[in-house]
């Protein structure tokens, strides 16, 4: 398989005893690219080392709505400066989360509302982390909408239904498709992966995290991403291969790589 990881979090900790070794190798199991996404903009030095380090990793950088109370003047300043690299192709992840509240909601939306706008500044996608804020999401986008058609992004991990992915996808985002999947009680994934036009989503693995079935519970990394691949062939009834393809060139596409 030909295997593009929109979404990786490979500077955890829990990578910290064989990271060099895993991301060297990932060439040898058909993961050409990734891109490695920092979620706390008061540290991405270590996300921004690993896109230095290996050419055939990006990255995201954006204050995730769990820490979107600590977010300044002085990190929206940096994050401009951090957008005008070439190895910096996306801000995020950005959006809302009512699940674990960890940030005020009118913070959150106020942060979410201002990451927008720097994106439409810099011309640059946006990644999307909403978890049980769907409605208050759409409104802050639809503001925006002009400018998501214009430069488009990634509803990550999307989890809400088919009938509100075409919401999204009206706004010019594309759906990230990972580990939860393959989960047994997840309908609402595979009606969603039935009803995506074959242009309008990536393939991801937000490893550390959502490790897909047979592997549930235990560390994910990117050459999982097989599995999710494999089931969303199955759900369209294509070839694994056709499938992996379709979301490499999809995933260049949405992060402009495709002449890099």
């Amino acid at each position: 398989m030909k295997i593009f990881d929109t979404h990786a979090h490979l500077s955890d900790k829990r990578f910290d005893e064989d990271r060099d070794e895993l991301i060297s190798g990932l060439k040898d199991n058909g993961v050409e690219l990734v891109c490695e996404v920092g979620c706390d903009l008061r540290d991405v030095s270590a996300t921004l080392a690993l896109t230095q380090k290996y050419p055939f990793v990006y990255g995201a950088v954006g204050m995730h709505p769990h820490t979107a109370q600590f977010m300044d003047n002085g990190m929206a300043d940096g994050l401009r400066e951090m957008l005008k690299g070439g190895r910096i192709v996306a801000l995020g992840e950005i959006g809302l989360d009512y699940y674990y509240d960890l940030s005020p909601r009118d913070k959150q939306r106020e942060v979410f509302d201002m990451q927008l706008s720097i994106a439409a500044e810099a011309g640059a996608p946006v990644i999307l982390h909403i978890r049980d804020a769907i409605g208050d999401s759409l409104d802050v986008l639809r503001a925006h909408k002009a400018e998501l058609v214009k430069n488009g992004g990634i509803t990550h991990c999307y989890s809400g239904s088919a009938e509100s992915a075409k919401d999204f996808l009206d706004l010019g985002l594309v759906l990230g498709f990972g580990g939860s999947l393959t989960f047994k009680n997840n309908r609402k994934g595979v009606e969603t992966a039935a009803i995506v036009p074959l242009d309008r989503f990536v393939f991801e693995t937000d490893c550390p995290y959502l490790a897909p079935v047979p592997h549930r519970g235990e560390r994910n990394d990117p050459t999982l991403a097989r599995f999710a691949i494999e089931r969303f062939a199955q759900i369209r009834g294509l070839d694994p291969e056709a499938a992996a393809e379709l979301g490499f060139e999809n995933g260049r596409a949405v992060y402009r790589l495709c002449d890099k």
